[in-house]
């Protein structure tokens, strides 16, 4: 059982939650009390509270809780921590993980950040909204629970590294980095592009997906992605005499229907607009469609394939239990006991003495030196998992091929560089870096077999297959198991492995909308126009893969999309009252330029000088007016774009999070950087993504000690394609 001593605000309180959900002993020290109900049930269950406000009497319990523990959390502004600078010799067995809003680094390291204006500062705020109108943030707190995930990650990255070197060491997350890393192509469309995705009210940018209005509420869908998708939704359209002139040849060109995308859009809302939501949602999963009802929090909570996988938590109260979201992966318990108030007296809970596992590893001097994965993912979410393990030091065996097309690699729309080929597409390269390229064809049993054959020899197998694929190829866990003891395998199916919906087809805005998210977005709601749910499952699938690696086991991670992403609602489903939190982003002087000012006591007219906030604001700078509001205690940054992130973020820049690296074919190109901030075992960016297949001979060879001649004859008979 890890130790955690949680010392975190707003900024990253998430991560104490995810630590009860491993199973850890959690004790939390406030210097304010949180009061709100649903706050304090859904951020705190399982975990025994300590009021401590002084910071005298905060030494006294450090010193006797630290020699004990294994983990410190702390976020806040770099001025308010209150661990940061008692760090000694005593510290040198503890993972100390610090989150502050902009780093402890460059000119704003000092600045304050509420939720609304890390968004704004990492780029996330500004995909959001309407053309022309203020950007409008994501709901449910985003930045805060993306940079406790990183600091959750970050704390059990150190406790694998611990087992090599035999101590800990301090960790740093920036809230403006963790929102940075989780835009999909809102800034990587600048740098392969020189596009800035913007507000589109909903309307997905690279793919043929938005939210519809239905007759009695909203549906989330589309038709990108395989041919299949586009023709099975015209058949069910011409079924019912609702398809147009869709049916004509000319439309059967992905390329000219994407050139038409409004009218075609229009023929398929008119289609949705006939029919209740619930017909859409059912009548898509039978024909296996990407489509979902907009499921506000109160369906949510009646969801079936959530109820049959136990995904909600019972919190036991004084006034009885009550149901809360869950976590975004198998938690260890489904029954948690309300926030337990403490006295200074407490101590650590008993747990089994169990000697210090020591792992080996070669490499780069990096967390996950000596750990393999074989990566059988595709798309976003299971690519941004294995990313993440890649930059800390993971060997990453990624099994793709020309015959099971990655619409990352494939996809003219997805490639971003409009003379990108399949081996050089920019959304590709960002999100593959650091990683190796197997090709197989594993319509082909030798392939299937070379697949088991690799399995035997790796620490983690990831996939994102629909359910059933790898029993069929003899790699279920069961099986899989027996081939290797002590394997994780993680499945990140979008509902997961089972329940009445398991095989649903699901994309990030699908997820999104199940989940409750979208419903949060507004009314009527215009969803997430970027793959939020994508990185967020991918960052619950890398928390669970530590968690059993460090816990030296093996197992079968059943992460669900729809899951993590539900997990995300925040304290949504226990307000008895919905929460509208104000968001403050105020126009400024140039062309589509914006503020987002942070939550204050003050009369910020008055604090300005001025009678007229919104045109006095609409007269300055930006930059320099987040400045002075700083200056004055007020927290505030300018709203980025893409381009803003790339070029001219001083605070991004400072910290060198954009990296550039050497490709083949795209020459020198930056990349979005690593979040997790190791001081002892630093991850990084070390090579950048595979073209097609460029490993499969040497992997064949040092792995499974395969001939030439024998990988002569596999490339003749198709098997490495």
């Amino acid at each position: 059982m890890t130790r955690v001593l949680d010392l975190t605000d707003d900024l990253a309180r998430s991560a104490g939650r995810l630590f009860v959900g491993l199973g850890a002993d959690v004790i939390r020290i406030e210097s304010e009390r949180t009061t709100d109900r649903a706050d304090r049930l859904h951020w705190h269950a399982g975990q025994r509270v300590l009021h401590v406000p002084d910071d005298d009497q905060l030494g006294a319990v450090l010193s006797r809780l630290l020699p004990d523990a294994d983990v410190v959390l702390e976020s806040g502004p770099l001025d308010r921590l209150r661990t940061l600078k008692r760090r000694g010799p005593d510290w040198q067995h503890l993972v100390h993980v610090v989150v502050t809003p902009f780093g402890t680094w460059g000119g704003c390291k000092a600045w304050q950040a509420d939720d609304v204006v890390a968004t704004a500062a990492g780029g996330m705020a500004w995909l959001g909204g309407t053309p022309g109108e203020a950007p409008e943030p994501p709901p449910r707190a985003q930045a805060g629970q993306l940079a406790g995930t990183h600091a959750a990650i970050a704390a059990m990255l150190a406790l694998l590294a611990r087992q090599r070197t035999g101590v800990g060491q301090l960790a740093e997350i920036s809230v403006q980095e963790a929102v940075a890393a989780t835009l999909e192509t809102g800034a990587i469309s600048w740098i392969h592009a020189g596009t800035i995705p913007g507000r589109t009210s909903g309307v997905y940018g690279h793919v043929a997906h938005r939210v519809f209005a239905a007759k009695d509420g909203h549906v989330a869908g589309g038709y990108s992605g395989p041919n299949r998708m586009w023709d099975d939704l015209l058949a069910w359209m011409a079924e019912e005499g609702e398809a147009a002139d869709l049916t004509e040849e000319r439309w059967q060109d992905a390329t000219y229907r994407w050139q038409h995308r409004p009218y075609v859009d229009d023929v398929v809302g008119a289609f949705v607009a006939r029919r209740t939501a619930d017909e859409i949602a059912t009548g898509a999963r039978d024909r296996g469609l990407p489509w979902a009802k907009v499921a506000a929090p109160a369906d949510v909570l009646q969801n079936p394939q959530l109820l049959d996988r136990g995904f909600f938590l019972d919190i036991e109260t004084s006034d009885g239990p009550v149901r809360n979201a869950g976590f975004p992966f198998r938690a260890r318990s489904g029954r948690l006991k309300e926030p337990q108030d403490v006295d200074a007296s407490v101590s650590w809970l008993d747990r089994e003495r169990t000697p210090l596992r020591r792992r080996t590893g070669r490499g780069r001097g990096a967390a996950l030196d000596g750990v393999r994965v074989l990566d059988l993912t595709w798309v976003l979410a299971g690519p941004y998992a294995t990313k993440i393990l890649a930059e800390h030091g993971a060997d990453i065996v990624k099994v793709e091929s020309r015959h099971r097309q990655d619409p990352t690699r494939f996809a003219p729309s997805m490639r971003l560089r409009p003379e990108a080929t399949y081996d050089d597409s920019g959304y590709f390269l960002n999100f593959n870096r650091n990683k190796r390229s197997l090709a197989l064809n594993l319509r082909t049993p030798e392939a299937q077999e070379l697949l088991r054959q690799l399995a035997a020899t790796v620490d983690v197998v990831i996939e994102n297959f629909s359910p059933g694929v790898l029993d069929r190829w003899g790699l279920g866990y069961p099986r899989l198991r027996e081939l290797n003891p002590n394997v994780v395998l993680v499945s990140m199916a979008g509902v997961g492995q089972t329940g009445p919906w398991r095989t649903a087809v699901t994309f990030a805005d699908t997820l999104a909308a199940m989940s409750g998210l979208t419903f949060e977005t507004g009314q009527p709601p215009q969803g997430l126009t970027f793959g939020l749910g994508d990185m967020v499952a991918a960052n619950a699938a890398t928390l669970a893969t530590l968690d059993l690696l460090h816990r030296g086991e093996g197992g079968h991670v059943d992460l669900s999309q729809l899951e993590a992403m539900a997990a995300h609602l925040g304290p949504a489903l226990l307000e008895t009252q919905p929460r509208k939190v104000a968001s403050r982003i105020l126009r400024t002087a140039g062309d589509d330029r914006w503020i987002a000012i942070g939550a204050t006591t003050d009369d910020l007219a008055s604090t300005l000088g001025t009678t007229g906030l919104a045109a006095f604001v609409a007269e300055q700078d930006a930059d320099a007016l987040a400045e002075h509001l700083q200056a004055l205690g007020i927290p505030a940054y300018p709203v980025r774009d893409g381009r803003d992130l790339v070029d001219h973020d001083p605070q991004l820049a400072a910290g060198g999070f954009y990296q550039e690296l050497d490709h083949p074919l795209a020459g020198t190109v930056a990349h979005e950087g690593v979040v997790a901030h190791l001081h002892s075992t630093p991850g990084g960016l070390w090579q950048p993504a595979p073209l097609l297949g460029q490993h499969t001979d040497e992997l064949l060879t040092d792995l499974l000690g395969l001939s030439p001649e024998r990988l002569a004859t596999l490339h003749d008979e198709g098997v490495l394609e």
